[in-house]
């Protein structure tokens, strides 16, 4: 072999070889960060806490967490709020068991209004719930529904505010959906909310299934899991009585604040205080 061709073999392999060391380098270097990011004090600390799952209730949408979200999230909360059907309890726990089965480690799920209802249901069985907060909600016991335990007590003034919305299935039957008319929506659901602010969510209100509130509860998760309730004494829609009798039945950790139903919005650093505290309870 020539001089020349042995000085091109050499260069080849020398470069070669540098090629191969700055790959390796380069992996580890990534491995390496890799692994520091997930050892960082912040997602050790997010490691340790339950993931928060809040589900709505009728007459409003996901967004009403807003407040409650924003200050779990602060303290390092992982929190997701589900989408609610509202079609049945039944369902819409099946529903929402799927998003909770989806999510790795513990579970703090909290329920608001009829969710009550949805939540009772869903943590059936799962041992990754290590907790229920029910929020101005139903704790049906098996065999009862969210209408059956509102006329129960006196107090209510919802059924006057309600809009009937009649709709069709596919198969030709037909259902209807309630909703709060719009201007009676504030005074009946979000007294103490800003006027504003309470417009908005009259305009963007979910309807529920006149069906699914005389659905009677199968299941009562709430007779095994640890419960906290936020009692609301100034509801219009859940007489504070029948909160209370839910509560005391289920042996709950009770909060109690004047605040309208609404209460996740009027006053989300409480409710959100209330989750915390379940948190770190059953941690």
């Amino acid at each position: 072999m020539s001089n020349i061709e042995n000085g091109r073999k050499r260069r080849f392999i020398a470069a070669t070889a540098a090629a191969v060391g700055t790959t390796v380098a380069i992996g580890a270097l990534a491995l390496t960060g890799t692994a520091d990011a997930a050892t960082t004090p912040a997602a050790a600390d997010r490691g340790a806490k339950p993931t928060v799952v809040l589900e709505h209730g009728a007459f409003a949408d996901a967004s009403s967490w807003d407040g409650v979200i924003a200050k779990l999230r602060r303290d390092g909360y992982p929190v997701v709020a589900a989408a609610n059907p509202l079609r049945g309890p039944a369902s819409d726990a099946a529903a929402l068991r799927s998003l909770v089965d989806h999510i790795k480690g513990p579970v703090v799920l909290v329920g608001h209004s009829y969710g009550g209802s949805v939540i009772s249901e869903a943590a059936v069985g799962e041992p990754r719930v290590k907790a229920l907060v029910y929020v101005a909600a139903f704790l049906p016991a098996p065999g009862e529904s969210a209408l059956q335990l509102t006329n129960q007590f006196p107090g209510s003034t919802l059924p006057g505010t309600l809009d009937p919305v009649p709709y069709a299935f596919a198969d030709g039957s037909t259902g209807t959906d309630l909703y709060i008319q719009q201007d009676k929506f504030r005074a009946q659901f979000a007294a103490d909310v800003p006027a504003g602010q309470a417009a908005l969510a009259a305009a963007t209100q979910r309807p529920i299934a006149q069906a699914a509130l005389t659905e009677k509860a199968t299941a009562a998760a709430w007779q095994t899991v640890p419960s906290w309730d936020i009692i609301t004494t100034q509801d219009l829609n859940i007489p504070p009585a029948a909160q209370r009798f839910m509560a005391e039945r289920a042996h709950a950790h009770t909060t109690e604040v004047a605040a309208s139903h609404s209460v996740a919005v009027s006053h989300p650093d409480l409710v959100a205080g209330v989750i915390e505290k379940a948190a770190r309870a059953t941690r």
